[in-house]
């Protein structure tokens, strides 16, 4: 149930040192780890309606304050929202603004630039537009090419472009980007669910090169690795957990395993009824 957004959610005391009035240009930044605590929380309680008024009402504090760094967060966050909410041209939009921002603030061959343009280009290819998504997901390489880069970056990095490459007949660069994705997930706590989701993108990988009938067993071994992935009690059981276990269902329903699919579904209620 969605539930109203009180002021408390949003307000924030304005320094008079940033009005205009007083003459004054300084830049006003948002609360990032407060937006972003926040936002989780519409999250775990599939709250849509009211994680987009949220991130919409602090990208206009953003714009207001003249916080550009602030603003590069929030659009992110909203290139996901429409990307994950089926919102093609919203997506583009974002994205479009995100990435100019990114390169007004000097972030090319930074990390922040990494992760912008691979949230643009995964949106862009969850729209179809694979081409233009592998061009700004190689840049994104290049942005995480130094030292220090976290492996769920990497993983995710590899994972989408993966996926970009499958939807454009180019399967073997695929199979190599998924397993470059799960060696990376496994270095990092809780990896296994990015990990199940590869095994399933690798499954339809197989499907799509080979046929569901001549890659059955290769099929069969990635979905049952999956699942073996998603039950790992060590997992935490969170909304992020159920997120992936409704992500993950159709996929086990596709190949077979019906009984798993319920299970993750069954998961899923449970915790966001706790939420």
């Amino acid at each position: 149930m969605n539930k109203p957004l009180n002021p408390e959610d949003y307000a924030e005391p304005r320094c008079l040192l940033g009005d205009e009035r007083f003459g004054a240009a300084a830049v006003i930044p948002v609360p990032q780890q407060r937006i972003i605590g926040k936002l989780d929380e519409y999250l775990s309680r599939r709250d849509y309606e009211g994680a987009e008024k949220h991130l919409k009402y602090w990208l206009e504090e953003a714009r207001q304050g003249r916080d550009d760094r602030g603003r590069l967060l929030i659009l992110n966050e909203l290139v996901g929202h429409c990307r994950k909410t089926g919102r093609r041209e919203d997506a583009f939009r974002y994205a479009e603004e995100a990435l100019a921002l990114m390169t007004a603030l000097g972030y090319e061959g930074s990390v922040t630039g990494g992760t912008t343009r691979v949230n643009a280009a995964t949106a862009y290819s969850a729209f179809g537009e694979n081409e233009k998504a592998l061009a700004l997901f190689e840049k994104a390489g290049a942005d995480y090419a130094g030292p220090g880069t976290d492996p769920d970056l990497l993983g995710g990095l590899y994972n989408n472009m993966a996926l970009a490459c499958k939807a454009l007949g180019r399967f073997d660069e695929a199979f190599s980007l998924f397993e470059k994705a799960i060696g990376m997930m496994g270095r990092i706590p809780g990896g296994q669910l990015e990990q199940a989701i590869t095994c399933l993108n690798m499954a339809d990988t197989v499907s799509a090169q080979q046929g569901p009938e001549k890659g059955r067993e290769r099929i069969r071994t990635l979905v049952q690795r999956a699942a073996d992935l998603l039950q790992n009690p060590e997992v935490p059981r969170d909304g992020y957990y159920a997120f992936v276990c409704e992500k993950c269902a159709p996929g086990f329903d596709d190949y077979g395993f019906p009984e798993e699919a319920e299970a993750l579904r069954q998961a899923a209620r449970e915790i966001y009824e706790r939420a």
